[in-house]
């Protein structure tokens, strides 16, 4: 939706969408694809949350932000960040209105993906192969991540407590892993099977080894090759997987898709894409009264839960922490308290038109899309947010012409989907979502448009200035 209106007649009473791209100007689109070149570099950096929050907290000590420690005494300017073991980020500027009557201006994003986790005891040797077994994380289609190159990502913390990196497969000359996939020709009652049925969780293992270890034992000699291996370059043993924490995720860098580059093909971007304009809109964000918080959180693909999920009470106790730390009442402040929670949103795909519900779906390239509600059917599991708050929301984006849209995600009865919003609602703050609309979502390779990432950005910037 444009919020500029050109026409002084009863069109302008429409609710209207149009393509970004539509009469765009050359210097806008050298800025929405240099934008783009930039978030492409993080992306490509950030294939797991604990590499996305490295990213997002090298970025922030480049823009000026020092790091947090409860307690700390903070005044009108400070720029601070607070890394939640590893795996989240919580950033602020402090703004000089009292946060009694402005509160905050947050936006929410999380910085997990679905992906597949080798299991605590993985590694095993069958009919001349070696493979690592895995668990799927987050809402898959299984049979997408088979046959298809993938590399390891992840930490693994020996007994001692010492802490090894692990990044397998991202560079040329580096092996790839690998699921096996049945050939067709074998595959006829596979076929016959529903889709969702097909392939099985336990079938997703990732080959690692074919050599064995001369005159290793037994049915044992690949496995022992493969350990061998592992422990000349990392130094562990097959009881470290116990601790460990690594990911299988494709291989490959984001790419510009279409001849004329119109989109990016890659994995993450759910929700990376938000997570980045966020990051991009505080760091830009002039001298201004709002106290600015952004939340870049883990888990929010199996549910916000655990220690580094926007279920945490880290949000809450961090907000207490400031308040106090500027004399202020923390529950005044949270009423004072604005967010929209960055999440991304199924684009309308001609090509399944029968799931979407075509008036109310978000359009590819016509800027992010404002969910007032997600959840399924009944809106179960969701954040509605008040027409008060969405008409905020509007001015805010009518005064500073950001292009945006109103979606929902699929028909009512077909499925539906959640975020982290009804997390932070909780916590008595106004909060509707916003985030870019995506093409194959939960895919290993997501596409989206330029244009709308850099919407994004721009709405973001709008929320923290005005």
């Amino acid at each position: 939706m444009s919020t500029e209106n050109s026409k002084n007649d009863f069109t302008e009473l429409l609710c209207m969408r149009e393509s970004i791209y539509k009469d765009i100007t050359e210097e806008k689109l050298r800025e929405v694809f240099s934008y783009a070149d930039a978030y492409r570099s993080f992306l490509n950096a950030a294939k797991t949350e604990r590499e996305a929050t490295r990213c997002a907290r090298k970025m922030a000590e480049e823009a000026g932000y020092t790091e947090y420690h409860f307690g700390d005494a903070l005044a009108s300017g400070d720029k601070r960040y607070f890394v939640n073991k590893g795996k989240g980020i919580f950033l602020f500027r402090i703004g000089t209105a009292p946060l009694a009557e402005d509160g905050m201006r947050i936006l929410a994003a999380h910085i997990d993906s679905p992906r597949l986790d080798l299991k605590q005891n993985p590694l095993y040797e069958d009919s001349g192969m070696s493979f690592l077994k895995t668990h799927y994380y987050g809402g898959i289609k299984k049979y997408q991540w088979m046959a298809t190159p993938l590399a390891l990502h992840g930490v693994i913390v020996r007994a001692d407590g010492s802490r090894v990196d692990v990044c397998i497969g991202e560079e040329e000359n580096e092996p790839v892993f690998y699921i096996n996939d049945l050939l067709p020709h074998l595959g006829q009652e596979q076929a016959a099977q529903p889709l969702g049925k097909a392939i099985s969780g336990e079938s997703l293992n990732l080959l690692v080894g074919g050599i064995p270890v001369p005159a290793g034992e037994e049915g044992k000699g690949i496995k022992l090759n493969v350990l061998r291996i592992l422990h000349e370059k990392y130094g562990i043993g097959e009881e470290d997987f116990i601790s460990a924490e690594l990911s299988a995720v494709p291989v490959g860098k984001c790419r510009d898709a279409g001849l004329d580059r119109a989109f990016l093909v890659g994995y993450g971007h759910d929700d990376r894409c938000c997570a980045y304009p966020a990051l991009t809109a505080l760091f830009s964000a002039k001298e201004t009264k709002h106290t600015l918080f952004v939340i870049l959180a883990d888990k929010e693909e199996i549910g916000s839960n655990g220690n580094t999920g926007m279920q945490c009470r880290l949000f809450s106790d961090l907000m207490e922490e400031i308040a106090h730390a500027l004399g202020q009442n923390p529950s005044a402040m949270r009423h004072a308290s604005v967010c929209l929670s960055a999440d991304v949103n199924a684009a309308f795909d001609p090509n399944y038109a029968d799931v979407y519900e075509k008036r109310n779906s978000a359009m590819i390239s016509c800027g992010p899309a404002m969910s007032k509600f997600t959840g399924s059917r009944g809106k179960s599991g969701s954040n509605d947010a008040s027409a008060e708050y969405v008409g905020f929301v509007r001015r805010i984006f009518a005064e500073n012409h950001v292009n945006w849209q109103p979606a929902e995600l699929g028909k009512v009865d077909i499925g539906g989907g959640g975020t982290v919003a009804m997390y932070i609602a909780e916590q008595n703050i106004d909060t509707v979502d916003l985030g870019v609309p995506v093409i194959s979502m939960h895919a290993p390779y997501e596409l989206i448009s330029k244009a709308d990432l850099y919407a994004l950005h721009e709405a973001f910037s709008a929320f923290c200035r005005d």
